[in-house]
């Protein structure tokens, strides 16, 4: 039997990842999604992606967060369909999220780890994206 293909393209799992982390605190503030939407119409990953997509990539994340597993299925959906060279680009573009707005709260910040989790992404490699979207986010 075939695998099936995943329900996901690897953009989409992007885009699920930075809204993932947006909704974390169940509040996704005006700074994030302007973050979300000007990463999806800048970076070469996402080059020939249609942006339409985030409104459906986002509502399978808001449905997951409503499910008692949903968190276990959402991080499944996005290993799948993540290819491990994409790995941390979905941790570097969660973390300009989260820094996005000028404020790390600890539900966001739990998000970040349990993404750092599921993708396996080395802790030192973590640390430099970290503090990467740290200082490209400063305030004067």
């Amino acid at each position: 039997m075939p695998d099936t293909p995943p329900s996901l393209s690897p953009q989409d799992a992007l885009v699920a990842v930075m809204v993932a982390v947006s909704a974390s605190d169940e509040q996704m503030r005006t700074s994030e999604l302007v973050a979300i939407q000007r990463m999806v119409n800048h970076m070469p990953v996402f080059n020939a992606y249609d942006s339409d997509r985030i409104r459906t990539v986002s509502q399978t994340v808001f449905d997951l967060f409503e499910e008692e597993d949903g968190l276990d299925a959402l991080f499944g959906l996005i290993r799948d369909a993540l290819p491990e060279r994409l790995r941390e680009t979905a941790y570097a573009l969660a973390c300009d999220v989260v820094a996005a707005d000028g404020k790390l709260r600890d539900m966001e910040l739990r998000m970040l780890e349990e993404v750092r989790e599921e993708l396996a992404i080395d802790r030192l490699h973590a640390a430099a994206i970290e503090w990467g979207a740290r200082v490209r986010h400063l305030r004067p």
